[in-house]
C-alpha cells in the first residue's frame, strides 16, 4: 500500500505542476488515480504506454470570445470554452454549462469525469465539456437567444455529429439548446444530430429531461437490490431543486420512498411528511416559471426552512446529492453517518469532497460516484444520437427500459471491479471499469 501511495504522490505532484491552480481538476484526477494506480501496478502494458498520463491531458481546449448585445443595445463580452478530452471510444460527448463560475479547472474536471462516465454506459461516446461564464438568470429570452447564437457561431466549426456532440448542463436547458441548434442548422445548412437535449419536435428523445434524476434512483435501486433491500419505505434526503433533484424526487415517490428535503443556494427545506407529487409540481412551477426561492415552500406547505445550511444532518436512510460539486464535506459525511444513512447515489457531478469520501468508505456506506450514478443523462443523450442517426423515435417506455438496462450494466461493472470481502467499493469499481475500456482502445491505436 505504501508503494501505491508513493506512486500516487509522485503522479499528483507532476499533474499539479503542469496544471497549477486548478483545484477541481486535481481533485477529480486524484479520485480516479487513487484506484487506477494500484490496478495497473501489475499490468506493465498500461504503464509502458503511459495510459494514465495520457488520459489526464485533454486532446485540446478551445477558448473563444463571445460578443453579444443586451436589450439596451450594450455590447457584452464573455468567454466560451470547449474541452475535448478523449475520443478513443466515440465522438466527444458532454454538456455545455452557462454559469459565472465556469473556468478551465471546472471544465477540465467535468471533461475528465465525462470520459469515464461515458465509457461506463457502454455507448460509443468519448468525453468532453464546454460552457461560458455567462449567467442566463435575469436575462430576457431575446438576450439569451443572442448569446446562444454568438456562442454556437464560433463553436460550430469544432463540433459535428461524428466529431463532438454537446448537450445541456447547468444554465443550459431546452430553451438554450433550441437557440443553439437553430443557429447551427442555419450556419451549416444541414439537419443533423449535433446537439442533444433537443425538444421532441425536432429530434429530441423521450425522458431526456428526467434521465439524470431517474438514473440516480435506478442506481440506488440496483445497489440496494444487490444487498437484498429496496427503496420502498426509505426516508430520503435530496439536495438541489433543479431538474436532477426534482426528477430524483419524482422517481423516488413512484418507488414508495419518502423524500423530506430539497434545497437551493440559500438553504434547505425539511418536510417530515414528505414531498409528494402535488408539492413537487408546485416546486417545479416555483423554480422553472416563477424563478423563486425554495424558502417559499414553507409558506405554502409548512415544514422547516434552514437558511445557509445543507440538508445532510437530517436523519435518513438514503441520500441523493443533486446540487453541485463538493456539497458534502467531512462534517456533512459525519452527519450522514450519525443520522443513519445507509447509501448515497450522486446526482450532481463530484458532490462529495475527498475527506468525506474517505469517511463514508470507512463507515461502509454504499456510495455510488457521479460517474456511475448520474450517467443516466448522457446515456439518454446517447440514445438520442442513435435515434437521430436512424431517423426514428422511440416511445417513452422503450427509452426508459433502455435507460434501466444501461444503469443495470453500470452497476454490474462496478460490482465486477469493486466487490471485496467488505462489500462493493463503488468508487473503485466505477473508476476501474471506466478506465479499462478507454485504455484498451488507446492501446489498440498505438501512440497517437
Amino acid at each position: 500500500m505504501a508503494k501505491h501511495d508513493e506512486a500516487l504522490e509522485r503522479f499528483m505532484q507532476g499533474l499539479i505542476r503542469r496544471n497549477p491552480n486548478e483545484t477541481e481538476f486535481h481533485q477529480a484526477v486524484q479520485e480516479v488515480a487513487t484506484d487506477i494506480i494500484p490496478f495497473i501496478a501489475d499490468k506493465p502494458v498500461y504503464q509502458d504506454m503511459q495510459i494514465l498520463e495520457r488520459l489526464t491531458e485533454p486532446d485540446r481546449i478551445i477558448i473563444f470570445r463571445v460578443c453579444w448585445q443586451d436589450d439596451e443595445g450594450n455590447v457584452r463580452t464573455n468567454r466560451g470554452m470547449r474541452v475535448q478530452w478523449c475520443n478513443a471510444i466515440g465522438p466527444y460527448k458532454g454538456g455545455i454549462r452557462f454559469h459565472p463560475s465556469v473556468n478551465q479547472s471546472i471544465l477540465k474536471f467535468l471533461g475528465f469525469e465525462q470520459t469515464f462516465k461515458n465509457s461506463l454506459t457502454g455507448l460509443p461516446m468519448g468525453g468532453g465539456k464546454g460552457g461560458a461564464d455567462f449567467n442566463p438568470k435575469g436575462k430576457s429570452d431575446a438576450e439569451v437567444m443572442r448569446f446562444c447564437q454568438s456562442f454556437i457561431t464560433e463553436l460550430s466549426r469544432h463540433i459535428g455529429p461524428d466529431t463532438d456532440v454537446p448537450a445541456g448542463d447547468i444554465g443550459v436547458g431546452a430553451r438554450e439548446v433550441g437557440y443553439m441548434f437553430g443557429q447551427y442548422k442555419r450556419l451549416v445548412n444541414r439537419f443533423e444530430g449535433v446537439l442533444t437535449g433537443k425538444a421532441l419536435e425536432f429530434g429530441g428523445s423521450q425522458i431526456r429531461t428526467e434521465a439524470t434524476g431517474y438514473g440516480a434512483v435506478y442506481m440506488m435501486e440496483n445497489m440496494l437490490a444487490h444487498a437484498g433491500e429496496s427503496i420502498d419505505g426509505k426516508v430520503c434526503l435530496v439536495s438541489g431543486s433543479g431538474n436532477v433533484a426534482t426528477y430524483t424526487v419524482e422517481k423516488l415517490n413512484q418507488l414508495g420512498a419518502r423524500v423530506v428535503t430539497l434545497s437551493d443556494s440559500n438553504g434547505f427545506i425539511y418536510d417530515k411528511e414528505g414531498i409528494n407529487a402535488e408539492k413537487l409540481a408546485w416546486v417545479n412551477d416555483l423554480k422553472n416559471k416563477r424563478r423563486g426561492r425554495i424558502s417559499e415552500y414553507v409558506k405554502q406547505f409548512g415544514g422547516e426552512y434552514h437558511a445557509d445550511k445543507r440538508p445532510w444532518a437530517v436523519p435518513c436512510d438514503l441520500a441523493f446529492p443533486c446540487a453541485t460539486q463538493n456539497e458534502i464535506d467531512a462534517s456533512d459525511a459525519m452527519a450522514l453517518i450519525n443520522g443513519g444513512c445507509k447509501a448515497i447515489s450522486e446526482g450532481a457531478n463530484m458532490p462529495t469532497d475527498p475527506a468525506a469520501i474517505g469517511l463514508l468508505r470507512d463507515a461502509r456506506i454504499k456510495h455510488a460516484p457521479s460517474k456511475a450514478a448520474n450517467a443516466g443523462g448522457v446515456a439518454v443523450s446517447g440514445l438520442e444520437m442513435s435515434q437521430n442517426s436512424l431517423r426514428i423515435s422511440w416511445d417513452r417506455g422503450e427509452v426508459d427500459d433502455r435507460l434501466k438496462g444501461i444503469i443495470k450494466r453500470i452497476h454490474d461493472q462496478c460490482v465486477q471491479y469493486g466487490e471485496g470481502k467488505e462489500g462493493v467499493d463503488y468508487f473503485k469499481g466505477a473508476n476501474v471499469a471506466g478506465f479499462v475500456k478507454v485504455a484498451n482502445a488507446m492501446l489498440a491505436y498505438g501512440v497517437v
